[in-house]
């Protein structure tokens, strides 16, 4: 095996194992919270970008769109998230936060970021710069690629 190869295939390795390690602090930090990584990331888009077509969740979200209505669902039973009708065209309904919503991202969005920069505080602001930027290429190239 060619060294570009070996290469290619040890960085592979090394962000699956640190993209795992990552997840399994964060899924413990959500678990503790009561919310699984998927209702988090719902939660999360609307807090910080307002009401959205359930339509469009799961591509913003990275899930497919069958398991969005699950998490809908189990969110809006938790009186954390409602659905609203668009009144100009009745094929959309849009999924807004609630009061009791905003709450609760409001409490522990904050510990969510500082576990974030705790998990990343190896890295100095510059590393992390460089990591940033490496991935953008690297996920943005493959997007051109097709086997």
């Amino acid at each position: 095996m060619n060294e570009d190869i070996k290469q290619s295939l040890k960085l592979f390795i090394v962000l699956s194992r640190a993209h795992k390690a990552i997840s399994e602090q964060t899924n413990h930090f959500f678990q503790e919270n009561g919310v699984n990584p998927t209702e988090f990331a719902v939660l999360e888009l609307l807090y910080h970008k307002g009401r959205q077509p359930l339509q469009k969740i799961g591509g913003k979200i990275l899930l497919a769109s069958g398991s969005i209505t699950y998490v809908i669902d189990k969110l809006e039973k938790r009186q954390f998230i409602t659905r609203v009708n668009c009144p100009s065209d009745r094929r959309i309904t849009y999924a807004e936060i609630t009061d009791e919503g905003k709450a609760f991202m409001a409490e522990i969005f904050p510990a969510h970021e500082q576990k974030l920069h705790d998990l990343t505080a190896v890295l100095s602001p510059e590393e992390k710069e460089q990591a940033i930027e490496l991935m953008k290429k690297l996920g943005l190239s493959i997007k051109d690629l097709s086997y």
